[in-house]
């Protein structure tokens, strides 16, 4: 990376300057240079054999030869270590100029919106946090006996961690007082386990973050919603204030700045700076360099046309890969939180083309990125224009008027609610579905729902009325805090204070690919969902219709994922109790992307299967059987079991709807 090339640059120019000019040998000069004189012979002093003084010559030569040899080693030393040198302060006073100027940028974008009679959220998310944590506090502090309870608890731990702190001082070694966690990324330098001062910082950290968490889930008086942000916004402020956010609290940051002379702080403003402004005073954190990818080019690359397309989406019909393919066309829903190819990233990674090579015809919506038009689009219309069109147009492109379709998050919500709306009025055309990390109880929904409640949903309300959508930026802040140490604070220690330039990754720029939502949407996907939870409870309506979920009795394939922060496994499981059909229930390794795009080429992550989900999802976790590889595999020996009949492979545009352009489309390029 360019960055990392100019400090080692200009850290070797600064080796320079401090290292001397080596003598030249004689035998090793140039042709036209004359030979040197041989240096003049150093004579004895007159009795240096005797007297009193003879000694303290001899100590003082010896002193010269010792400080010439070290003149001689310095050199080298510094450069095989460049922080051994110390910095060039001539440099360092370059940068923090340069460190004072970018700093001052992103000042002036920060208040520009201000001076402009903008509006941020960011007073109404602290006045937020206040409240529900002072309930917290109030229940602690209000009888003495919880608040010794709480004093004790804290003291006690310290005391023991004082204790260790002290024998290690001494130089005394022993386990640690707070066990190292090597999963956690903010602490793998060596110095937060070797040095003492860091150790104790790490382990004070993991004791005030505990002891705040137990305090909020053993406060019993506050209720729930309350006691639920509290814990969130608490995390928030832990995560914040971890020792590996400072400079002065961190080695890595110490040894990154003595070595390059401040560079990384410099750097690092300037991209604070960049990253202000883009956000228009709201901080936008570049999290990977999408420069280095293309649409169509190197990401979302398997071929094939757009067929469809009306105000709300296009459909996409893939290219074969085989001779023959099963009869049933597969339809895939993605959310319209994010873009649908992040089931098409790459050739590896791709579940599009793992699906086409095993024989399907695929199909996959790309939901419009909405603007203004959009704002009165609500579930209803997304079913109608959205899944239903879609329907309509696969069986006038291939003839075929059954299909298997796959929900993926808020799609799977969407196909959930269009499956029990076709039970009511006798649409059979799906004759059996997938659901991927999808939620149709959202009781158990996870910390999203932190986010709702009536208050908030005013704000929103009155937020949106202006454009009729919710900004990108919306929801996909709203993610990022769920995992604040890998979302957030990771990227403001590479990026600002280390000076890294984000790498190339396509995951990343997919993440960083979000898009907006409409009005009318959002606000019933957060009110009839996560406030009311009215698709459980059997009292959300499609077009009239009430909708039941047990009524859905297809074959269903259920992938839900174990550490899950969107779609909790446990929120899935209890939805999928719902259904009326015969499920297969399977819960895949890691999260709500990597669960999902696992490939069965290069699986990273393992998956459970077990009997059709009943009870609690804890015991079916405890019998359910451990399998290696990717579901991926597992998956495509369901569907097939669900018709095996095959025909002639389908091209994109040879039935009745001419292609309309080459995949990945046009909506899917739009951004804001």
């Amino acid at each position: 990376m360019s960055g990392t090339k100019n400090t080692g640059m200009e850290t070797g120019g600064a080796e320079n300057k401090l290292t001397p000019p080596k003598a030249e040998s004689d035998t090793g000069g140039k042709a036209n240079t004359p030979p040197r004189s041989a240096a003049p012979k150093r004579e004895k002093p007159p009795h240096a054999a005797a007297g009193p003084d003879s000694k303290d010559s001899a100590r003082g030569a010896a002193g010269d030869r010792r400080a010439s040899a070290s003149a001689r080693k310095a050199p080298n030393t510094a450069r095989e270590n460049p922080a051994a040198a110390g910095p060039d302060f001539e440099r360092l006073s370059q940068n923090l100029a340069r460190f004072v100027d970018h700093g001052g940028r992103a000042l002036a974008a920060y208040f520009k919106p201000a001076e402009n009679g903008g509006e941020t959220d960011v007073s109404a998310e602290l006045n937020d946090a206040f409240r529900s944590i002072s309930r917290i506090a109030e229940h602690w502090l209000s009888d003495p006996g919880r608040t010794f309870d709480a004093q004790s608890s804290l003291t006690v731990k310290f005391l023991g961690l004082w204790a260790h702190s002290l024998r290690r001082m001494s130089g005394k070694r022993g386990k640690p007082f707070v066990p190292y966690d090597p999963s956690d990324k903010r602490f793998t330098a060596p110095e937060w386990r070797e040095s003492p001062f860091f150790d104790f910082l790490r382990q004070a950290h993991s004791i005030i973050s505990k002891w705040a968490e137990d305090l909020v889930q053993r406060s019993g008086d506050v209720d729930p919603h309350t006691r639920d942000k509290a814990r969130f916004y608490l995390r928030q402020l832990t995560s914040a204030l971890s020792p590996s956010n400072f400079f002065a609290t961190n080695p890595e940051l110490i040894k990154e700045t003595w070595a390059t002379s401040g560079e990384n702080l410099a750097r690092g403003a300037e991209l604070l700076a960049r990253d202000m402004e883009a956000g228009k005073g709201t901080l936008k954190i570049t999290r990977c360099d999408t420069s280095k990818f293309e649409l169509g080019v190197n990401i979302a690359t398997t071929p094939g046309k757009v067929i469809f397309r009306n105000d709300l989406m296009e459909l996409i019909q893939y290219a074969p890969a085989t001779d023959t393919v099963l009869k049933r066309p597969l339809l895939i829903i993605p959310p319209w939180i994010n873009k649908f190819y992040i089931l098409d990233l790459n050739p590896e990674k791709s579940f599009v083309r793992f699906a086409v090579e095993q024989g399907l015809t695929v199909f996959i919506v790309s939901w419009v990125n909405p603007d203004t038009r959009h704002r009165d689009k609500g579930f209803e219309a997304y079913m109608r224009e959205g899944i239903l069109a879609a329907l309509d147009a696969i069986e006038k492109a291939t003839g075929e008027s059954k299909v298997t379709t796959i929900g993926y998050c808020i799609g799977g919500t969407l196909l959930a609610m269009t499956l029990a709306y076709m039970a009511q009025t006798g649409d059979d055309r799906i004759t059996s579905t997938s659901f991927f990390t999808t939620q149709t109880d959202f009781s158990q929904a996870g910390d999203l729902r932190v986010f709702v409640d009536e208050d908030r949903l005013r704000a929103l309300e009155k937020k949106m009325s202006a454009t009729g959508y919710l900004e990108a930026t919306g929801m996909a802040s709203a993610f990022n805090m769920l995992r604040p140490e890998d979302l957030i604070w990771s990227f403001v220690v590479n990026n600002y204070m280390k000076g890294k330039p984000p790498i190339a990754f396509d995951l990343l720029a997919w993440n960083s690919d979000s898009t907006r939502m409409t009005a009318a949407n959002h606000l019933t996907y957060l009110r009839h969902c996560y406030l009311e939870n009215r698709l459980a409870k059997g009292m959300a309506k499609m077009s009239g219709k009430t909708l039941d979920l047990s009524k859905i009795t297809i074959p269903v394939y259920h992938l839900a994922t174990r550490d899950d922060h969107i779609a909790p496994a446990k929120s899935v499981f209890i939805g999928a109790k719902l259904l009326g059909g015969k499920i297969r229930f399977v819960l895949a390794g890691s999260g709500h992307i990597a669960g999902v795009v696992n490939p069965a080429g290069k699986p990273k992550y393992q998956y459970w299967s077990g009997k059709a989900p009943a009870g609690e999802f804890e015991d079916w976790l405890a019998r359910a059987h451990e399998n290696q590889g990717s579901w991926w595999a597992d998956w495509i020996k369901w569907i097939k079991r669900q018709s095996r009949k095959e025909v002639p492979a389908r091209v994109p545009g040879e039935g009745a709807l001419p292609p309309i352009c080459d995949a990945p489309g046009d909506y899917v390029r739009v951004r804001y």
